[in-house]
């Protein structure tokens, strides 16, 4: 997909990548600063935070007073195989609790994936400009990755797919971080046949399918074949649970009876607190149905908001969007200093010229946008 009207290239100031290269070049920012506002430092809660897709609704009720319950048994460990909240999620998705496994939050299971899955004496597939996660994971513990080149601003599913055979596993993020687009249908279907063609474990990052429309193609709709497909969720994003750590995995019984035993490694990882607050969250569908709606309009007027002021941006089915700007990683660093405003630099996963808003309070995001109209005017 290549930049339509209403969507730009990439600012200059920065190097889009070219084929081939794994990662893009970027220029640095000056200062320290906002890479430090970016990290956790004292002040950050305290921030206008739109740089980690946190969630502007909170949690559900019934979630924070599930946490609540638990307090009075913290000096309990918790259940280690997660039983409840794995026969909750068995439920939600229509599957047997064999096909699901939990730990704490999708991170922890990139890396069970990247130690479990596939053979691990080949590299592992992913893509440039994709959540940086994937690579460490795999570099982290050896056994390397090979990056397939974006097309223009999206996921070439059809080069995925034909360079996955001869690889050990695949990574793809759908909806992808940071461009905001979904596969479609055709494409997530010649994907799960490739792997299932070859053998090669396919892992999808789901963690922001909640917030596309129900109808989006997802992991879900696929896990009946044989092809050796994980899809990994988070509770973080739309359930509001980010403080709290939940993730988990849902796919062939084979596959997750591997990453549980990984996952045994570290028995208690996924707290009290974390598993009661989840399972109640899961029963809430009405709290997520709303999120969802209101993400969807708060999406719908932050575009026709840029379209407004002629600012470009990528289109998005999630709860953020990839807003073009001139020199991103400085505009990152002073909306941090000069006004209190956390972004991410798109260009830190490989999309140089662009700043990766959180879809927040209507006021902050305007505060955003005409901090970042002022920086632009007076460089």
């Amino acid at each position: 997909m290549t930049p339509a009207a209403g969507h730009s290239a990439p600012a200059t100031g920065e190097v889009a990548p070219t084929a081939g290269q794994t990662a893009p070049v970027v220029r640095e920012a000056a200062p320290a600063a906002g890479k430090a506002f970016n990290a956790s430092v004292p002040g950050a809660d305290d921030l206008i935070r739109l740089h980690l897709s946190e969630s502007p609704h909170g949690a559900s009720k019934a979630a924070v007073q599930a946490a609540e319950r638990e307090l009075g048994r913290v000096n309990v460990y918790p259940d280690p195989e997660r039983q409840e909240l794995v026969r909750a999620l068995a439920a939600h998705w229509g599957v047997g609790p064999d096909h699901i496994a939990v730990a704490n939050g999708s991170d922890e299971l990139v890396l069970a994936t990247a130690l479990t899955l596939g053979d691990r004496s080949l590299p592992g597939l992913v893509t440039d400009g994709t959540f940086p996660g994937y690579r460490a994971c795999l570099e982290l513990i050896g056994r390397g990755c090979t990056a397939v080149p974006l097309s223009g601003t999206a996921v070439d599913a059809a080069a995925f797919a034909a360079r996955l055979p001869g690889h050990g596993i695949g990574y793809l993020c759908n909806p992808h971080n940071p461009s905001g687009a979904a596969l479609t249908r055709q494409e997530l279907a010649a994907l799960v046949d490739a792997s299932g063609r070859s053998g090669v474990p396919l892992v999808f990052d789901e963690a922001y399918m909640e917030f596309a429309d129900p109808d989006t193609p997802q992991t879900r709709d696929l896990l009946d074949g044989d092809a050796p497909v994980v899809a990994l969720r988070t509770f973080s994003k739309a359930y509001g649970l980010a403080a709290l750590r939940v993730g988990y995995a849902v796919g062939r019984p084979e596959l997750i009876a591997g990453l549980r035993g990984t996952l045994r490694s570290l028995p208690f990882s996924v707290n009290r607190l974390a598993q009661a607050a989840a399972t109640a969250a899961l029963g809430d569908r009405d709290f997520v149905d709303g999120v969802r709606r209101s993400t969807a309009e708060r999406r719908r007027w932050f575009v026709g908001e840029l379209d407004r002021r002629g600012r470009a941006h990528l289109p998005s089915v999630t709860n953020f969007v990839a807003v073009a700007a001139r020199d991103c990683a400085r505009a990152q660093d002073r909306l941090a200093a000069d006004f209190g405003i956390l972004v991410r630099n798109a260009g830190l996963f490989g999309f140089p010229g662009y700043l990766r808003t959180s879809l927040g309070e209507q006021k902050d995001l305007v505060r955003f946008l005409d901090a970042l109209d002022e920086i632009e005017k007076n460089p």
